[in-house]
């Protein structure tokens, strides 16, 4: 019966390693530990107790370390020399012995004991398991399911633990939701209380480099090599290949046949270009290429004071905007990809600074000249001025009459009168009569329908007789003429005025005939 004990022991122990995931020599020291603690709990003893349990039959044993001496003080603890020998001839005094002390019933009074210690020390146990496994996978990518989102931190469940996206290592343009499968590259693993812990990312750059080796054999056989990436996760990439043995197109081998292979990965950072460009062990040639698709006219290499490399890249005027990109993210990846600072400039603005240089220089050698001209006037010797062969006679000075002083005149200032001028009126108009206003009205209409230009179309004739048609001549008695107005369409309210003034009339009419009969009578 006890047999059989065992044996399901060691079952049940060959359960937990299998669910665990945990070998059989982990799980049968976790056990050891949590026995000798029982026994220590139970029994007492001293700290040199060990627990061994058989793998075949799954049988317990118990020893304690005992020392050698010649008088025992502490039977828990000592030995005598002869009791000694009787379990190992070679004992000697001083050394130390294993001696079982294993008590009856002690599995059972172990498994009542140890259960919640043996639990811990399989936790334990399998809490290192899982830190060396995912420890071993550091820049790896692993795929998980998307478990929680907090606080824009994502938590991916990876099957035996979850892992953790912070928002800094998510790509910025991407939308994560529940129960969604992604990919993400394993950067570092932690150990925590709660057991280790994995930190994920998708803007890492050796993501890209992973998802090349997984999508383009030839890299991941050894016959292409990535030598450098430049990445801004989500927006571009820009990735340098070369191949490792002749006959190979590195570029070919990355983007595959119509694209298939760099469209995978494309596909996967959610959009993000992806520019694949070979290395050149040339400076030169090498930054041209890394700052496709501008073309390059010239590049030259320099240091500045500080020892840092400085590459000076020219192009066309009209590649220029294209070389530095959107908010300068072709030169910025460029220079990261290559290792070089570059400073981009076009054609336009190479030739104004040889202009500029050439007119410093210039300035500079005529200021030298004229400092040397007037260094060497300066220190070049007088000649001596030649000797008159004849002897000059001097010049009587005739003496200096002194000029008389002259009165002062006298000015009188005279007033001149200034007659103010008198603001001219404007003459009155003279008045017209009727039939004069009408001859000079029909006089401004025949000079009006002389300018008709010959170049007037038939339309315009039509829009001028027209507007004439429309107006209607009216006598002005205040402006003394006669003017041109257009007509009025009467309304409702102009006949009825016109009906009152008729009435008014026929009033007036018949009140006149009453008088003329009364004067009669």
């Amino acid at each position: 019966m006890a047999t059989a004990t065992k044996n399901d022991f060691i079952v049940a122990i060959a359960q937990i390693c299998t669910e665990r995931g945990l070998s059989k020599e982990t799980v049968l020291h976790a056990v050891e530990q949590a026995l000798v603690s029982a026994y220590k709990r139970n029994y007492g003893g001293s700290t040199n107790i060990s627990a061994k349990i058989d793998p075949n039959n799954g049988k317990v044993k118990i020893f304690a370390q005992k020392t050698v001496v010649d008088n025992v003080l502490d039977k828990r603890a000592e030995i005598t020399l002869q009791d000694a020998r009787a379990i190992d001839p070679m004992a000697e005094v001083g050394g130390t012995v294993a001696i079982e002390s294993t008590p009856e019933n002690f599995g059972r009074i172990a498994a009542q004991t140890a259960k919640q210690v043996v639990l811990q020390r399989i936790r334990e146990a399998e809490r290192d398991t899982l830190y060396s496994t995912f420890h071993e996978r550091e820049g790896e990518i692993v795929q998980g399911t998307v478990k929680t989102i907090e606080q824009g931190n994502i938590t991916v469940d990876l099957g035996r633990l979850e892992g953790v996206l912070t928002k800094n290592e998510q790509i910025p343009t991407e939308r994560y939701r529940h129960n969604q499968k992604i990919r993400a590259l394993i950067t570092e693993v932690n150990k925590s209380s709660r057991g280790p812990q994995v930190m994920l990312s998708r803007t890492h750059r050796n993501m890209l480099r992973r998802l090349l080796e997984i999508e383009v054999p030839e890299i991941f056989n050894g016959l292409v090599e990535i030598k450098s990436i430049a990445r801004e996760a989500g927006q571009r990439s820009k990735v340098a290949v070369a191949a490792t043995q002749d006959g190979i197109d590195p570029v070919g081998a990355c983007v595959g046949q119509r694209g298939v292979r760099i469209q995978a990965i494309v596909n996967e950072l959610s959009g993000e270009k992806i520019d694949v460009i070979e290395w050149n062990p040339n400076p030169s040639i090498f930054i041209a290429s890394a700052l496709s698709p501008a073309k390059v006219t010239q590049v030259g290499l320099s240091e500045d004071d500080n020892g840092d490399k400085v590459a000076t890249v020219v192009v066309a005027d009209k590649q220029l905007s294209l070389a530095i990109g959107k908010e300068g993210q072709n030169a910025r990846l460029a220079a990261k990809l290559t290792g070089w600072r570059i400073d981009i400039k076009s054609e336009a603005q190479v030739h104004e600074d040889v202009m500029r240089k050439q007119m410093e220089q210039d300035a500079v050698l005529a200021a030298q000249q004229i400092i040397t001209e007037a260094e060497e006037g300066i220190l070049a010797p007088s000649e001596p001025e030649a000797e008159p062969s004849e002897s000059i006679a001097p010049v009587a000075q005739a003496p200096i009459v002194p000029v008389a002083p002259v009165a002062p005149v006298e000015v009188v200032e005279t007033p001149i009168a200034v007659a103010p001028v008198a603001e001219s009126e404007p003459e009155p108009e003279e008045e017209l009569s009727f039939a004069e206003a009408l001859k000079q009205f029909e006089q401004r209409q025949a000079e009006e329908d002389n300018e008709d230009r010959p170049e007037d179309d038939e339309r315009t004739r039509k829009l001028k007789e027209d507007r004439r048609k429309r107006q209607m001549l009216v006598f002005d008695p205040k402006a003394g003429k006669v003017i041109a107005q257009k007509k009025h369409k009467g309304g409702k309210q102009d006949w009825l005025d016109e009906l009152g003034e008729d009435e008014d009339e026929i009033v007036e009419e018949e009140t006149a005939e009453e008088e003329e009969v009364e004067a009669e009578e």
